[in-house]
C-alpha cells in the first residue's frame, strides 16, 4: 500500500490553513523540526513562537493568545505536549474552554530509540480525561490533514497524537470527514476489533490470518476516540460474538476503556489490546517495540480468540 508520514501531512496543512486564518498562531517547544511546526515557521514567522523546552509556559501562553481571539497550536512529543503542561492544560485552557490545539507528535512507541522518558503509553488516559476536550488519533496521512482542518475550524480544546513513521493509506482524500467519525475498514460477522492509530492495519491483518481459520472478523477504525459515538459502536457490535480494542497505549485509560464504558450496558464479551502496566524501551527500530508488547497480528488475533472462548 501507499505510504505517507502524518507528521509532514500534518505540518504541511497547518502551513495551508495560516494562510488561510492570520488568526492561527503556532507554538514550538524546541522540536519543529520533528513535529513539522518549522514548516508553518518558514512561511509565517511574525505568528511563530519557539518557547524552547518550556512546555508549562508554552501552555501558557497559548492561553493567553487564546483570549486574544487567536486559535493556537502548541507542539511537543506527545509525552511532553501532555504530561509537563498537565496543569496548565487543566486550568488555563480546559477549565475557560480556550481556543487550544495540542499536538502530541511521535505518539506512542514511534519514537523508538529515545526509550520510556519519550514514548507516551498514557497521553490517550490523560487528555480524555479533561472536561472539553476533544480527544482525536488519525489512521493515516489524508486523516491527519482532515483533522487539523476540522480542528481550526472548531472552538475548544483538541488533542491529536501523531505517529513518527510512515503508515499506509486507508482514507480517500475527497471523503466528507467530521469529527467522532468510525470508519469500517472490513466486514465480519463472528468479532468486531475497533483500533485507533497504528494498530488499524494490524488488526486488518490479523482479520486476513484470522479468516484462514474460518473467523470472519469487523475492524472499525475509531479516529475520535473523545467524544466517541456511542450509537455507532452499538451498530458495529450488532451481531458479533465478541468486542476486541486495539491501541498502541496502555490498556488502562484509552481507547479500550472507553469502549467499555460507552458499551457498559451490551452483553458481550469486551478484550483490551494494548500495552500492559509498563512503560517503553530504547530499541534499534519500530518494528521491535511492536514485536516486544505483541502489538502485532497475531497479538491482536490472540484478543479475538480469548474474546470469542469467553462467550
Amino acid at each position: 500500500m501507499k505510504l505517507m508520514n502524518c507528521r509532514q501531512a500534518y505540518g504541511e496543512t497547518l502551513r495551508e490553513l495560516g494562510g488561510l486564518d492570520p488568526n492561527i498562531v503556532v507554538l514550538e517547544a524546541d522540536l519543529g523540526k520533528s513535529t513539522m511546526s518549522e514548516l508553518f515557521r518558514q512561511s509565517y514567522p511574525e505568528r511563530y513562537f519557539q518557547v524552547g523546552i518550556a512546555e508549562q509556559n508554552m501552555t501558557s501562553m497559548a492561553a493567553g493568545l487564546a483570549l486574544t481571539g487567536k486559535t493556537a497550536f502548541t507542539h511537543s512529543f506527545a509525552v511532553f505536549s501532555t504530561g509537563r503542561p498537565y496543569d496548565q492544560i487543566r486550568c488555563s485552557v480546559c477549565i475557560p474552554g480556550l481556543d487550544v490545539k495540542i499536538c502530541g507528535s511521535s505518539a506512542g512507541l514511534s519514537d523508538f530509540g529515545d526509550g520510556k522518558t519519550h514514548q507516551s503509553i498514557d497521553d490517550i488516559a490523560l487528555m480524555r480525561v479533561l472536561p472539553g476536550m476533544t480527544v482525536l488519533s488519525p489512521v493515516d496521512a489524508v486523516e491527519t490533514a482532515q483533522m487539523v482542518r476540522a480542528m481550526a475550524g472548531t472552538k475548544g480544546p483538541f488533542y491529536i497524537r501523531i505517529n513518527r513513521n510512515d503508515l499506509p493509506v486507508y482514507v480517500d482524500p475527497d471523503e466528507e470527514y467530521h469529527i467522532g467519525k468510525l470508519r469500517m475498514m472490513r466486514d465480519g460477522g463472528d468479532a468486531v476489533v475497533f483500533a485507533t492509530g497504528v494498530m488499524v492495519s494490524t488488526a486488518l491483518a490479523a482479520a486476513a490470518d484470522l479468516e484462514k481459520e474460518g473467523v470472519q472478523i469487523r475492524v472499525v477504525s475509531v479516529s475520535t476516540i473523545k467524544p466517541l459515538d456511542a450509537q455507532a459502536l452499538k451498530e458495529y457490535c450488532r451481531g458479533v460474538k465478541a468486542v476486541v480494542t486495539s491501541e498502541e497505549h496502555t490498556v488502562h485509560g484509552g481507547l479500550g476503556a472507553a469502549i467499555c464504558e460507552a458499551l457498559s450496558a451490551e452483553r458481550l464479551p469486551i478484550a483490551i489490546h494494548g500495552i500492559e502496566d509498563s512503560f517503553g524501551y530504547s530499541a534499534e527500530n519500530y518494528e521491535v517495540l511492536l514485536y516486544k508488547y505483541n502489538l502485532t497480528p497475531r497479538g491482536v488475533a490472540e484478543k479475538v480468540r480469548s474474546a470469542l472462548d469467553a462467550r
